[in-house]
């Protein structure tokens, strides 16, 4: 593998000292903003929860609540950043499989749900590398 030099713009925007949390925030903050909604709005929540098909409504979507928002908490402290990425790529997994199953999709739905799901695949995809980064690891 060969050396690529980083444009100097480049590396002085990478060097900004807060441009991890920043990146980190941009990565929780559908979470984040997906919890407060759910908690203002539970009997919302609990309606999602219900035209997933999943019971007892209640309980689950307290306990999405509570990972979106913990995950998210954890994700942008510096010390427990593996851990939200870990709570919160999971929850993206299982979230992922049940609300988007494109495989049960036709046409241009399908399509859709296509798009959508590998757009969660790449957020798992994030949580992964800032954990990675934010623990002093770098890229293979």
């Amino acid at each position: 593998m060969t050396d690529i030099t980083v444009p100097r713009l480049i590396a002085q925007i990478l060097e900004l000292p807060a441009l991890d949390y920043v990146a980190r925030f941009a990565l929780a903050s559908p979470f984040l903003m997906s919890g407060v909604v759910k908690l203002f709005d539970f009997g919302g929540a609990v309606n999602e929860v219900t035209g997933l098909g999943l019971k007892p409504a209640a309980p689950i979507a307290a306990a999405v609540i509570v990972t979106q928002l913990g995950g998210s908490i954890l994700f942008l402290t510096p010390r427990y950043c593996w851990l939200g990425a870990g709570i919160l790529a999971g929850f993206t997994v299982l979230a992922t499989l049940l609300a988007h199953p494109f495989w049960t999709f036709e046409g241009p739905d399908r399509g859709r749900q296509i798009a959508t799901f590998f757009e969660h695949v790449a957020i798992v995809g994030g949580f992964a590398m800032a954990a990675l980064f934010a623990n002093g690891g770098s890229p293979s």
